[in-house]
């Protein structure tokens, strides 16, 4: 900002903060700060980047004003599908504040907007949540929405794929571009795009128009049509587009990409340690084609030496370049049912920094000595090259584990868990949480449909490779903070109270007698009362909403599910830009450092746009594995032979019960319509259905066998039925019988 700017930045302010300062607009101000001529165009500029920063807020007739004293506050916005939402204030410590549909305007999912706190009795006198009304949008968080044309018997309209955007966008019936070509062309001259008409049932991508009223429903153009909704492969093309993911790589960056040899010349292993005579190993997952860690553990009378080998993705990819821009630009790879979008280039990412068995890879190396009691004692970090021994998938690694070891392999695989157990268990008597969840990976065929869908344990394969990740990253963290370099650290900040309050009344309603959360070892308590019950996932996953999220800082501020005061990601290159930076940040020496250092500015800057396409992308991999779900269930209702599925009632409302299938990590209703064996009454006391006839009961915790009733793709929703006794029993005895595909 020139000085000018700057100086009537602190005239604003100062003016705004004034006792006696009474709202002005912008022409009120420029005459009380006697501005003219150019200094009140700064003015405006100064006004609307203020407003934009939330340092100020604009009211009723273009008046402006401190928020604080308005009772007004800036955040973004979230919706839930049935119309309310919250506002996740930007300031931090500041609770949400609930916004009833009512009161939301023409305000959109993630926009940031300005709401007024209400002065009036808050939205929930137990919880006293205090309430507020947007008045103002400061940034749309989309321009553009994705969703399926329908019509009417008058007009045309779109029907957005994420429920959360609830009303339907009215189109124009035509307005679709042709090809994926002209798609482009049309980011570079949208005067005169090529137009087809779209087909009611497309899958469409719609820009909006600018929407001014909430009591027409808001408007926008169809500028891409990605084909029908059903046809295979349209539906995570979807995904891509409504997050705004890039599939193909810029042409100057596979051109630097194919530039790079396959091969490790001589010249690389300069100054480089050899290791490629040790016993180091690999253990990914089954369909895994990116490896960039490794592993060897040497046990001794003094101790134990883990030795973790990171892919030196550094010594291919240079500060500022192609490669770099673009893998800065897309932070993270994400990994959706049918494909992986990587961060980088096929031939690194799979190819030369890949660390595959029985070829020689580049590497930087971190090894870390610990005492017979697992405490770290020293550790140090070198450039190295490597030759895996073995690539095991994790279902290898976990047969071995279980079986006497008979061979190099199962002795160095036996020794490594004998130091990773004792590593968890001190993890966790230090205050660590255990918030591990399991995943449902959903198989795909050739054309994009489910398959299968297949529960991922986190069992001890998967244990052994999480702990030695750990400790390389913290202690890389350890390193970096004590030679005062900048970088980029991952950080999870300590709770709000008033979060894990309204936690423990949802904790209470499950019958579980907990004391104060924010004591840490009441919530480890916790956690290991609930685990193996019906109701963990719920719970774990209501514990998770309740504590800040995980992000990317400049400062060291610790990981408070970790109980780590210094961490940050060091361990996977390949995938992840914070990685790469932490990397160079390492450098060997200090003309390495110099040529990729950043001042704290950059850093922050950078930590808080990695932290946004870190949330997005995890955003879009949840998206799509839902969406692969909805598709599997729908398929056997389509076959009229649905699976019968164990579950678990995680909360009863008045209209059914809310159950959850640990097998799918779906969750749906039991309508009370489809309880046909009684008439249920809601007991809402104690949160539970009651048969008038039978007095049967049905609550919180109970474990049921339920099928598939009904899918709603538009609401992303599925309803459940109690599978009568006789299909249970058919289930048993096909479990009994071998040869049978299983969930």
């Amino acid at each position: 900002m020139p000085a000018n700017g700057r100086k009537i930045r602190e005239q604003v302010l100062a003016l705004l903060e004034r006792k006696d300062y009474r709202p002005l607009n912008n022409i009120d101000i420029a005459r009380e700060l006697g501005l003219t001529g150019t200094q009140r165009n700064a003015l405006r500029r100064t006004l609307r980047e203020l407003e934009r920063a939330g340092d100020i807020a604009r009211i009723r007739k273009n008046r402006y004003v401190l928020p604080v004293e308005a009772d007004l506050v800036t955040g973004k916005l979230s919706i839930h599908q049935a119309g309310y939402g919250f506002l996740i204030p930007e300031t931090p410590g500041q609770p949400d504040i609930f916004i009833a549909a009512e009161n939301i305007g023409t305000a959109m999912h993630r926009d940031r907007v300005v709401a007024r706190i209400s002065r009036d009795a808050p939205c929930d006198r137990i919880k006293e949540r205090r309430e507020g009304r947007v008045i103002r949008i400061l940034e749309r968080a989309n321009d553009t929405i994705v969703g399926t044309l329908q019509r009417s018997r008058n007009f045309y309209y779109v029907v957005p794929d994420d429920p959360r955007f609830v009303h339907d966008i009215y189109v124009r019936p035509v307005a679709a571009v042709s090809d994926r070509r002209a798609s482009q062309n049309l980011k570079e001259d949208r005067r005169s795009p090529r137009h087809v008409v779209a087909t009611v049932g497309d899958k469409v991508v719609v820009r909006l128009e600018a929407w001014e009223s909430r009591h027409v429903n808001p408007e926008g153009e169809i500028i891409e049509v990605l084909g029908p909704a059903t046809a295979p492969g349209i539906d995570m093309l979807s995904i891509i587009r409504k997050f705004h993911l890039t599939a193909e790589f810029p042409k100057d960056v596979l051109d630097q990409a194919e530039r790079i040899s396959e091969q490790v010349d001589a010249r690389q292993l300069e100054e480089r340690e050899d290791l490629r005579k040790e016993f180091i190993v690999t253990i990914d997952p089954d369909d895994a084609r990116d490896f960039d860690d490794a592993i060897h553990v040497e046990k001794s009378k003094g101790g134990w030496q883990l030795g973790v080998h990171i892919a030196d993705v550094a010594a291919y990819v240079e500060p500022g370049s192609a490669l770099d821009r673009e893998a800065r630009r897309r932070g993270n790879s994400v990994y959706l049912p049918d494909r992986v979008i990587p961060m980088l280039p096929e031939r690194l990412s799979n190819g030369v920094c890949s660390l595959n068995p029985g070829v020689d890879r580049l590497t930087h190396s971190a090894f870390i000595h610990f005492d017979k009691n697992g405490v770290a004692k020293s550790a140090r970090f070198a450039r190295s090259v490597i030759r895996s021994a073995h690539r095991l998938t994790y279902k290898q690694a976990y047969a071995i584990l279980k079986s006497p070891p008979g061979d190099q392999l199962g002795e160095r695989l036996h020794l490594a868990w004998e130091l990773a157990s004792l590593l968890r268990r001190k993890r966790f008597e230090h205050g660590a949480l255990d918030l591990d969840f399991p995943e449902v990976k959903v198989w795909v065929d050739k054309q994009g449909h489910p398959i299968r869908l297949e529960r991922v344990e986190n069992d001890e394969s998967h244990q052994l490779i999480e702990e030695f990740m750990l400790a390389a990253n913290e202690g890389v963290a350890r390193e970096l903070k004590k030679r005062a370099i900048p970088t980029v650290y991952r950080v999870h900040e300590n709770p709000d109270p008033e979060k894990l309050a309204e936690y423990r009344e949802f904790v209470l309603s499950f019958d579980y007698r907990v004391g104060d959360l924010t004591l840490r070892g009441e919530l480890q308590r916790l956690l290991a009362a609930i685990r193996g019950k019906p109701e963990e996932q719920a719970l774990k996953v209501a514990l998770l909403k309740s504590l800040k999220r995980a992000r990317y800082d400049p400062q060291p501020l610790g990981h408070y599910g970790l109980a780590k005061t210094n961490y940050l990601h060091f361990t996977s290159p390949i995938r992840r830009y914070a990685d790469l930076v932490v990397h160079r940040a390492l450098g060997r020496d200090d003309a390495a450092r110099r040529a990729s250092h950043m001042d704290m500015g950059e850093v922050a800057a950078l930590a808080a746009h990695i932290s946004l396409t870190e949330r997005n992308a995890a955003d879009a991999e949840i998206d799509a594995a839902q969406m692969k779900k909805l598709e599997f269930f729908q398929q056997q209702l389509d076959q009229r032979n649905p699976q019968i599925f164990r579950a678990a009632v995680v909360d009863v409302r008045n209209y059914g019960l809310m159950v959850e299938l640990p097998d799918a990590l779906i969750t749906g209703l039991i309508h009370v319509s489809s309880l046909t064996d009684d008439f249920y009454l809601f007991e809402p006391a104690r949160r539970q259905l009651i048969g008038r006839r039978s007095r049967n009961r049905l609550k919180i915790g109970d474990e049921l066998s339920v099928f598939v009733a009904r899918v709603d793709t538009f609401k992303r929703q599925v309803d459940f039925a109690i599978a009568p006794t006789s299909e249970v029993a058919k289930k048993r005895d096909r479990k009994r019988s071998p040869g049978k595909t299983k969930l």
